[in-house]
Formats: C-alpha cells, structure tokens, sequence
C-alpha cells in the first residue's frame, strides 16, 4: 500500500568510481569516505581542527580556504605557524587537495621547512567558529 510518503532529505553524494583512475586510487578515494574527514572549505575563519596523527596532537585555527595557524610538532610547529594546507595523501604522491581525512597523512606548506607530511591521522575534531560552547563537530 503505497501512502504517498517521500522523505525531504536529499540523497547523499556518493564517490562514483572514475574509469579513468587506476583501481587502487578510486579504492583509495573510497577509503577516505568511508573513514571520514573535512574539507577546508566547509570550516569558516576561526574554526578549530584537532589533528591526532600517529605521532602528535595537532592544532589548527583556520584562517582561510587554505590557511590555517598549526602548532603541535616540537620542531616544526610548536608555536602557532602560519601554513598553507596543501590537503591529505595516501603516503604516496597523490593528493586529495584541501581535504583532512583520517588514515590519510596532512600535507601542508610551512614558511621555513617548506613541504611537511605528518603521520597518519588517526582522529579530526573539528569546532567551527560559529558555535559556542562545548558544542563540537565531530568530521
């Protein structure tokens, strides 16, 4: 019996594979769905992204699409350094730009080392700027 109900939630935009890419790229893209993270250009200025990888707990304060004050790492980073986050790699060469995604390793641009590439990040905890309070959102 069909009541005539729909839902008003729209469906959520999968990852087709591209026949263009290799297997374990698409399977890589796949991966990072699966595993979660944030893009740059969903956190407004002033959001807060913590960043624990295998080896240390980042910070980072966004400042813009792809900017961001880091701070986390003894020698690199230890106070707030401006950066250019590049995006995340699988550990090799390609790059998925402008995004964060656990499993995947933070690839930024530091003013002095220049090209950084973090441990793997096992978790992202994102607050955006706009919210107050203990209210976090978890990417």
């Amino acid at each position: 019996m069909n009541t005539g109900s729909f839902s008003a939630l729209p469906d959520p935009a999968l990852f087709e594979p591209n026949p263009h890419f290799a297997d374990a790229v698409n399977r890589n893209i796949i991966q990072s769905e699966i595993e979660g993270g944030v893009h740059m250009r969903d956190l407004l200025p002033g959001s807060v992204v913590s960043i624990q990888t295998l080896n240390h707990m980042y910070k980072m304060v966004v400042l813009g699409e792809d900017t961001a004050l880091i701070s986390g790492h003894p020698a690199f980073c230890p106070d707030p350094t401006e950066v250019r986050i590049h995006g995340c790699t699988w550990g090799g060469s390609m790059l998925r730009s402008k995004f964060l995604g656990r499993g995947m390793h933070l690839e930024f641009e530091h003013p002095v080392y220049k090209t950084i590439l973090t441990s793997r990040i096992l978790d992202i905890q994102a607050t955006e700027a706009r919210q107050s309070g203990n209210h976090a959102a978890r990417a």
